[in-house]
């Protein structure tokens, strides 16, 4: 069995499917481990290498073996071309978004197979793969910015990446005047429980 970890191609898409432990442990169960040099990924290809990972050129999956896995997180390129592979990823394809039916079309004529982390869940039916706390720091994190710049008249406008939430938090406080006393954003759930900051990360 073989899993390929392509790149992502989308612009400032810096996160990873998959982990060097989680890629250890494949190994162990005695897949082959592929994984494309992404030099915008926030873990290292090296990290991959040292676990033994075989390390291939960014966006070769197109020319991996027809029986490999193509690992991903977010959608591909729209380019049109045929999909011959099965892959795991975020496709976005199946509650009418406008290139839902370009990509499930490609999928058609090229014979692969779309397994859609979206659709992934356990024997309750709660989904496996799902955006969970650091999502909603991230959300709750960037709201208490933009709150503190539109105070001053200014927009948030584009965010990059951020290394580490110490680096998010020293951010937001610099961007704004008064710390608030209380953030409420969404409710319960995996990413609504954590949007509840801790006033201490920004005082």
């Amino acid at each position: 069995m073989l899993i390929w970890m392509r790149g992502e191609p989308r612009e400032n898409e810096a996160r990873a499917p998959m982990t060097p432990k989680g890629a250890t442990d494949i190994l162990a169960k005695g897949w082959r481990v592929v994984v494309e040099d992404a030099p915008n990924r926030c873990i290292p290809t090296a990290k991959y290498h040292d676990v033994g990972c075989e390390i291939v050129e960014n966006g070769s999956w197109v020319k991996a073996p027809k029986d490999a896995i193509i690992l991903g997180l977010k959608e591909l390129p729209e380019d049109g071309t045929p999909l011959h592979h099965r892959h795991i990823m975020f496709g976005h394809a199946f509650k009418g978004q406008t290139s839902g039916r370009t990509l499930l079309d490609r999928f058609k004529v090229g014979g692969g197979k779309l397994l859609d982390l979206e659709y992934l869940v356990d024997d309750t039916g709660r989904r496996v793969a799902a955006f969970g706390y650091w999502a909603g720091y991230a959300g709750a994190a960037l709201s208490v910015m933009a709150w503190g710049l539109q105070k001053r008249g200014k927009t948030l406008g584009k965010v990059s990446a951020f290394a580490s939430s110490t680096e998010m938090a020293r951010d937001v406080r610099a961007s704004i005047d008064t710390i608030p006393t209380a953030l409420i954003i969404g409710a319960m759930g995996r990413v609504g429980k954590p949007a509840v900051l801790r006033i201490d990360d920004y005082a």
